[in-house]
């Protein structure tokens, strides 16, 4: 038998009657007092009337409490507590300082709930208090880990959070309210306000959010903020960067902003900072000259006595590509291989070409110095193309092009030639009599960039190219779609008229060659190529590759043999990452502090096929230091790619450098760029954001505090849902008295009795 006592009780009606019955009953006793009423409504006595009335009022309402039949159920009960959810931001943005030169906000927080853990304790009767950290996944904390450990490096979401601990409300623990510690520096859901999906949400919670700011609003900060730039550019086209400048506590002052390339300077301006508080724009625009992808910063001086300083770079990555390849072709006579090139470079919907023919050869004698720079078809703007707009061009071509007296006008510029191809531009040279051959001695310092040297008098024997083992793999002179189809592709060439005598320069490669001419017993360069600086060079030793349009037709279609040489001629010039035989990626390229840098290396063979099993090595290097950091090394997988990873650097621009072999065959050599940056969103801003809050507080039915103004736990408004759980019960009736029944007989018998008085009966 429970023995436990009642210690509860509530009044039931003990009527068997159905619901419906008694709706019944009770509706005929309404109107049973209304026809009462109606009877006497013309009685000129209003004391009478009232009587009347009273009385069958009461003989009503005594019916109906033997209708119900009222009880009192006497229960046992057992009262659950619910749930109050202390919430602290942990995220980084806490680690500030709460006020100049004061502890960190965590540590205030900390400081505050250990003074309030009486008025917490007092709440232990109707609540169980839980004490959470957020950044943004719950944890459980303490405020002595408040006060001495610093926050991690997470992210402020704020409606995760309570999400969160909504979501543990099971059963019969309900949440009867939340009290939110936060600087309010949210940079999820929530950044743009109380507005929405974010306002619904909060709503949809249905528990008080009681909200304290953490952080005073008048710290000391200058800050990059705000980065708006495309995450791609054309190269030799202008962009544009926009940076806002938020400073705090900096009125009056000019600060110079820089935004650099990997340490070089790109481009710097001033900003006037007109208020404690202000945020300026600054727009950068420049001209990228080169492909691929760089790492930018953008710099603004570190103050002493700023709040933080990590907030003071900015760095981010672009990816330079190629909107057309702009092409200059220089002719010094026309002839049917220029007609066929030109004619080609202009039909390519991918190429941007500006043609000169300049008409001179050794035996022309201008007669008048002053007339030299007219011996071309429309005046040769020499000053403009090979100066001021040189670096305006991805690849410089010079067909059937040279001059035997030093003193003519291409010598006053093949230095800025020279210059141009060494800094990374890229250059053609085709042969014919004027070039590589009587026009050679005039270009002295031009003629250092390429990967041939002249070698005597030109052959001009017809005779078939020959496909040399170093052209089987290489992107210039990949005709078909494997090795055997290239081979075949060769072999099908027609003959061609002559070649010019040149032999390679040393770390030259030579793609084609003539298979009988020898120059110092090797075989005579037909295509050559190098590397010369940063820049690329290619020479053709004939005039007559026009030739290679007049191949076989196989199955009805035409062989275009001829447009794919040049145009992978082209293609390897200006470094299109397509041709690369190993493709380095940063993934992702702009990586937030404390997070490994990965990295996807791509291998192919010299065919292009994908390299299994090829072994790769990447070096990250750092562009401040000039110093590699770290080297990871793998294996790729059956597609020819691998990941890897490095531990997380220190902030800044890097440059991952990959190489990779199949055995011993070298596959060759990659590159990317990656910043990591020196802050995150959380540490981008120092300021504190109490409208956010109160917003929060506002929307839920909770109240705004600040912590800096509170010295003890005020009284926050909290829900009290009546959830018990019932053990025994014991109903007791309360209609069956015998002096309850008097009570109805003495009023329905006083209204009967006064009605025959006075004269309703």
């Amino acid at each position: 038998m429970n023995s436990q006592p009642f210690n509860d009780w509530k009044l039931v009606s003990l009527s068997p009657l159905p619901v419906w019955a008694m709706v019944l009953l009770g509706v005929g006793l309404v109107l049973g007092i209304a026809l009462a009423a109606w009877g006497v409504r013309r009685e000129p006595s209003r004391l009478r009337k009232v009587l009347l009335w009273v009385l069958r009022v009461g003989a009503g309402v005594a019916a109906l409490f033997f209708l119900l039949e009222p009880g009192i159920r006497h229960l046992q009960v057992a009262r659950m507590k619910n749930r109050v959810a202390v919430l602290v931001d942990r995220s980084a943005s806490m680690s500030f300082p709460g006020e100049p030169g004061g502890p960190t906000r965590s540590a205030m927080v900390g400081t505050f709930l250990e003074k309030a853990a009486p008025a917490l304790a007092a709440m232990q009767d109707r609540f169980t208090v839980e004490l959470y950290g957020f950044d943004p996944e719950l944890a459980p904390v303490t405020p002595a880990v408040l006060q001495n450990e610093p926050p991690r490096a997470g992210t402020t979401d704020i409606l995760s959070a309570l999400r969160s601990v909504g979501a543990g409300s099971q059963g019969a623990r309900k949440l009867s309210g939340v009290l939110l510690f936060s600087d309010g520096a949210d940079n999820a859901e929530l950044a743009a306000g109380v507005v929405g999906k974010a306002r619904s949400a909060l709503k949809d919670l249905n528990v008080p959010v009681s909200t304290f700011v953490v952080g005073q609003e008048a710290l000391k900060d200058l800050a990059v903020e705000g980065l708006k730039v495309d995450d791609f550019a054309f190269v030799r086209n202008s962009l544009t960067v926009e940076v806002e400048i938020h400073g705090r506590g900096f009125s009056g002052k000019d600060i110079p902003v820089v935004l650099s390339q990997e340490g070089k300077t790109v481009a710097s301006k001033t900003v006037h900072l007109g208020s404690s508080d202000d945020v300026q724009q600054v727009a950068f625009t420049f001209t990228p000259d080169q492909t691929g992808r760089f790492v930018y910063t953008v710099t603004v001086p570190t103050f002493p006595d700023e709040a933080v300083s990590d907030n003071n770079t900015r760095s981010f990555t672009l990816k330079v590509i190629r909107d057309r390849v702009r092409v200059l072709l220089v002719v010094g006579r026309p002839s049917w291989d220029e007609r066929f090139l030109r004619g080609l470079l202009r039909q390519d919907a991918n190429v941007d070409m500006v043609s000169f023919y300049i008409l001179r050869t050794m035996s022309d004698d201008p007669g008048v110095v002053s007339q030299e720079r007219e011996l071309s078809l429309i005046p040769f703007p020499m000053e403009e193309i090979f100066d001021t707009k040189l670096d305006t061009f991805d690849v410089v071509i010079f067909q059937n092009f040279g001059y035997a007296d030093p003193s003519l006008a291409i010598t006053e510029y093949e230095r800025n030639l020279e210059r141009y191809v060494f800094n990374g531009g890229a250059i053609v040279m085709i042969g014919g009599d004027s070039v590589l051959g009587e026009g050679r001695a005039a270009m002295p310092t031009l003629m250092e960039a390429l990967p041939v040297e002249a070698a005597g008098p030109a052959n001009p024997e017809p005779f078939k190219a020959r496909l040399t083992p170093d052209g089987l793999r290489h992107p210039v002179t990949a005709l078909g779609t494997g090795v055997s189809s290239t081979e075949a592709a060769w072999a099908e060439l027609p003959a061609i008229p002559g070649i010019n005598s040149t032999r390679a320069r040393p770390g030259a490669t030579v793609l084609v060659d003539h298979p009988f001419h020898l120059v110092d017993g090797k075989n005579a360069p037909l295509v050559a190529v190098w590397d010369y600086g940063r820049g690329r060079a290619m020479t053709v030793a004939t005039d007559g590759s026009w030739y290679w349009a007049f191949t076989s037709h196989k199955g009805g279609s035409p062989n275009r043999t001829y447009d794919r040489f040049w145009s992978n001629a082209l293609r390897w010039l200006v470094r299109d990452p397509d041709l690369t035989t190993l493709k380095v990626t940063a993934d992702p390229p702009s990586v937030e502090p404390g997070r490994p840098v990965g990295v996807v290396v791509s291998a192919r063979t010299a065919d292009y096929q994908a390299a299994q099993d090829a072994q790769v090595r990447v070096e990250l290097f750092s562009v401040a230091t000039q110093k590699p950091v770290a080297v990871q090394t793998g294996t790729t997988g059956p597609d020819g790619v691998v990941r890897l990873e490095f531990p997380p650097p220190a902030p800044g621009p890097y440059k991952l450098l990959a190489t990779a072999k199949k055995g011993e065959t070298d596959l060759g050599q990659g590159e990317d760029a990656v910043a990591v940056r020196a802050v995150g969103p959380e540490l981008s801003d120092a300021s504190v954001r109490p409208e956010l809050m109160e917003q929060i507080a506002k929307v839920t039915g909770g109240k705004a505090y600040r912590l800096l103004q509170e010295s003890a736990m005020p009284e926050v408004p909290l829900l009290d849902p009546p959830v018990v759980e019932v053990g025994r019960a014991k109903d007791q009736p309360l209609w069956d008295r015998w002096y309850y029944l008097v009570v109805l007989v003495a009023l329905a018998g006083t209204e009967w009795f006064l009605r025959r008085r006075f004269g309703y009966v």
